[in-house]
């Protein structure tokens, strides 16, 4: 086994818990076929926005953190790029067509097996809304954002780190923070 925090399997009926042959932990192999229900990791992808000198937000409307504002972030979906991911939330969550730049960040929090990808975008036009699941949706100016309202630490942290390098051509990704954010 390896040092990282133990997961919780839940086995179901046709699932045993076991440690496939050429493996190193525990997993759910059916009992029938021996398929191996391999949990991992899940992929979030986003973007901060810009529209000329302010930042678009969305007001959560759902769980975890309903009513917290974050940048348009969700779920990879199956046999989807990064890239068009990012963009997808962007319109699910603000009704936005925005145009992405390049890759900000890439965030390991392994506390909730999590990676996010997350890209620095424009906004072309002031034009957005509320999606389904955004209460609602809002350029900030930077001295307006609600800092004590954000909804994970990886917002403030994409939001820090795209403004160092908002006026750069080229720059590397950034990672998690290691000052204590």
């Amino acid at each position: 086994m390896t040092d990282s925090p133990k997961q919780t399997l839940v086995q179901t009926p046709d699932f045993h818990i076991d440690i496939p042959d050429g493996d190193n932990r525990e997993r759910n192999i059916c009992r029938t076929c021996g398929f191996i229900d391999y949990d991992n990791p899940k992929i979030v992808v986003g973007s901060v926005v810009r529209f000329e000198d302010k930042i678009l937000l969305c007001r959560r409307a759902i769980e975890p953190r309903h009513g917290y504002w974050t940048i348009p972030a969700g779920f990879l979906e199956h046999n989807e790029s990064a890239e068009a991911g990012a963009w997808r939330e962007a319109h699910e969550e603000a009704e936005a067509h925005i145009e992405i730049d390049r890759l900000l960040a890439v965030y390991s929090i392994p506390r909730i097996s999590q990676i996010q990808l997350i890209y620095r975008a424009t906004l072309p036009t002031p034009e957005f809304g509320a999606g389904i699941e955004s209460l609602e949706v809002k350029l900030f100016d930077w001295e307006d954002i609600p800092w004590d309202e954000l909804a994970f630490p990886s917002v403030h942290w994409a939001l820090t780190q795209a403004r160092d390098v908002w006026d750069q051509e080229a720059f590397p990704p950034f990672s998690n923070p290691t000052d204590g954010l």
